[in-house]
Parts: C-alpha cells; sequence; structure tokens
C-alpha cells in the first residue's frame, strides 16, 4: 500500500438549527468584526433573515459583502478584499454556494497575503495563515465548506486559476438543512451531481487513498439516494441533509485525492463560457467515465454497486458500463443536457480549451493517462453526445 497522510483540520456541525451554533463558534475565535460574504440570490432569500437572527444575537460588528458572482472574477475578489482591509474586519463568513464560499475563502487569504490571487495559482504557495474563516453552504455540491481549494476566474485570459493551501480550509462549517430547502430543483440537481462526480473522480484517482476512498464511495451511495428525491421534493428534510453530508464527505475526499479529467475540462468551460460548474460536470461526467473504464474497470463496478446496480454475474467491464448508464439515467431524471453544445459550448475555442485543460493538475492524477489529443476527443463526443467508447 501506498504511504499517505490525512489530515483535516474543519470543525463541522450538522444538524436542523445548526446554524446557531454559529454563536459559539463566534466565541472561540473571539471574533469581534465580521465581514459576511454572499450573492444577491442568497441575501434576497428567506434564508438569509435567519442569518441575519443569528448575527444580532451574536454581539459581532459585522457587514455583508453581496456581490459575488457566478464563477467569480479577480474583481469580485479585489472589491472583498479592499472592503475587509480597509474596516479592518478580523474574520470572514462565507454564506451561499461554491461561488460565494471561493470568493470568501481567497478574501479571507489574501487580507494577509499580499499581491494578487493570481500570484499563488497552484499548491502551499500561500505563506500566511487566513483571516479566521466561516462556511455555511446553502447548496449541497462544491465542498467547498471542507476543501483547501478556491477558484477564481481570470477574465482577462478567459482562465479558472486554483489556488490549493491547507490555509484556505475553513475554521468552521456548518450543514444545516433548513437553509437549503427553498433551493431550486434546477440548482439541486447541477450541484448534486457536481457532488456526485467529486465522489467519483475522487474514488478512481491515482493518488486516493483507504480513507479517501471510504469517504468518496459512501459519498456517491448517499448522492444516488438522496438527489433525485432532493429535486423532486424540495421539502424533504432528510434527503436535504443526506446530500449535504455527502457532499461534505465527496469534498474532503477530494482534498486528499484530487479529481480527474471532467474538472480539468470543466474548469475551461467556466473560464471562456461561464457555464455554471455543476452543469458542465454532469454533462461530462459519462464521457470521461467512458473514457476511464478500461484503467480501473474493478473501481467502476465498486460504483455500479454504490449506485444501486444489481452487477451479479457480470464482469467488471460489464458492470462498469451499468456505473456510466446509472450515472447518463440521473442526468435525464435531472434535466440535464446530454450533449456539451446544449450548454453553450463553441468548437472555435476548441484550442483553447484543450491547452487550458492539460494546464491543469488534475490531469496528472485521472487514472488513464491523457494526452491533448484525448481531451480534444472527450470534448468533441460530449460535444455531439456520442456514446462510443473514447
Amino acid at each position: 500500500m501506498t504511504s499517505f497522510t490525512f489530515g483535516f483540520p474543519t470543525t463541522v456541525c450538522s444538524g436542523r438549527g445548526a446554524i446557531w451554533s454559529l454563536l459559539n463558534f463566534f466565541k472561540d475565535v473571539e471574533v469581534k468584526k465580521l465581514l459576511i460574504v454572499t450573492d444577491p440570490g442568497v441575501r434576497n432569500a428567506d434564508l438569509f433573515a435567519t442569518i441575519m437572527e443569528v448575527m444580532s444575537k451574536s454581539g459581532v460588528d459585522f457587514s455583508v459583502y453581496s456581490d459575488v458572482e457566478p464563477n467569480p472574477s479577480t474583481d469580485v475578489l479585489t472589491e472583498a478584499v479592499n472592503i475587509l482591509l480597509a474596516d479592518k474586519f478580523d474574520a470572514v463568513l462565507g454564506v451561499g454556494g461554491g461561488s460565494s464560499l471561493d470568493v470568501a475563502k481567497a478574501a479571507a487569504a489574501m487580507a494577509t497575503n499580499p499581491g494578487n490571487v493570481l500570484d499563488y495559482e497552484g499548491v502551499g504557495k500561500l505563506k500566511n495563515p487566513s483571516l479566521p474563516l466561516f462556511a455555511v453552504p446553502t447548496t449541497a455540491g462544491t465542498g467547498s465548506e471542507c476543501t483547501p481549494a478556491t477558484v477564481i476566474t481570470d477574465k482577462k485570459n478567459h482562465f479558472k486559476v486554483s489556488v490549493i493551501s491547507p490555509y484556505l480550509y475553513p475554521k468552521f462549517a456548518i450543514l444545516d438543512p433548513e437553509l437549503v430547502v427553498g433551493l431550486p430543483p434546477s440548482i439541486t440537481a447541477a450541484t448534486g451531481m457536481d457532488a456526485l462526480t467529486h465522489g467519483i473522480e475522487s474514488y478512481v484517482s491515482k493518488q486516493a487513498n483507504p480513507i479517501s476512498k471510504g469517504l468518496a464511495i459512501q459519498s456517491i451511495r448517499m448522492i444516488s439516494e438522496s438527489l433525485v428525491s432532493s429535486y423532486e421534493n424540495g421539502s424533504d428534510l432528510y434527503a436535504r441533509e443526506e446530500l449535504l453530508i455527502a457532499s461534505l464527505m465527496s469534498g474532503i475526499a477530494f482534498s486528499q485525492s484530487r479529481l480527474g479529467n471532467v474538472h480539468a475540462i470543466s474548469h475551461t468551460f467556466g473560464g471562456i463560457f461561464n457555464i455554471p460548474h455543476g452543469l458542465a460536470n454532469a454533462t461530462l461526467l459519462p464521457y470521461v467515465m467512458r473514457y476511464n473504464l478500461k484503467a480501473c474497470p474493478d473501481l467502476f463496478k465498486d460504483i455500479a454497486v454504490a449506485m444501486g446496480q444489481d452487477v451479479s454475474g457480470l464482469d467488471s467491464i460489464e458492470a462498469g458500463y451499468k456505473a456510466i448508464k446509472a450515472v447518463s439515467d440521473m442526468n435525464v431524471s435531472l434535466n440535464i443536457p446530454s450533449a456539451t453544445k446544449e450548454l453553450g459550448v463553441d468548437l472555435q475555442y476548441l484550442d483553447s480549451m484543450v491547452n487550458d485543460s492539460m494546464r491543469s493538475g488534475n490531469i496528472l492524477v485521472n487514472p488513464r493517462e491523457t494526452s491533448s489529443n484525448d481531451i480534444r476527443n472527450i470534448i468533441l463526443k460530449s460535444y455531439n453526445g456520442e456514446t462510443s467508447n473514447l
């Protein structure tokens, strides 16, 4: 067995009404002045009244920055950092989906590290600890509340920059299903498939270890059991809580293992076309699974079983195809497109998509060795909805 190191520094509080545990967390860290980072949709949603009620009882001075955009840019991050520094905030609370949490994490880091976030692209380049960071996800998908990573879009170069550092782990994360019951079905679907992609890519990663694989396969099982239920009945608190926990588990898993070709490509779709990350992942996932199947069929058989498929009497390759079909069928149930051209991908940018995908470190841990020509073929097949083997 390959040697590995596992660490996870975030304290997690989960359950109905868990948001109120923020009061104790603020006291633990002795927060005096807090910046809440969120987006306009969350600020105008009913759930934000609960956040305000908690803050009113906290005794903490706070302000709200709510200009976060999907696939957040360096411009938005700069605004948030300038506010943090000008008003001398000593902690950050991210409330929302992956975009809001990514900006909160990046802002907390850039408030204590000089220069531009682009200077820190890659792994382990941040020099100073971030401001204390609290994370409250209002979607179940990105896992950003429990990862050492943030993704910010460089609009000038149409590229999504990943910064990875242990300083980006939130200090506390809150999983409260009562905050996600109002999530629209389309966002439930996209973010849930994002979490499933995390679980699957983590499980088959070359860098996976026994702990990450255990978390990943359980997350796949839980998402398979709860995502469609959450999509069809948003008020199902049990299913909502299952999804939140599964998203966290897959996030912890890929923090150890990294991801694979789906994320290498989907980040280019976000950077160039501003396609929502979860939708890009969901649509790409069956195509990348087909490409990877021959490299690790036994692992794909495990995934099929975790997704509730009967693999009796099947060899690993046959069982692996059942896993791919289960993902495709789930996409259909969630009204997710089967071809990336339906997302707005434009093949005139094919060379840029290939080059930017190959720049991702996720390519290196994908279970099947991948060349630029392989990426090109995956993009073309996913664009046209071709289901032949890659």
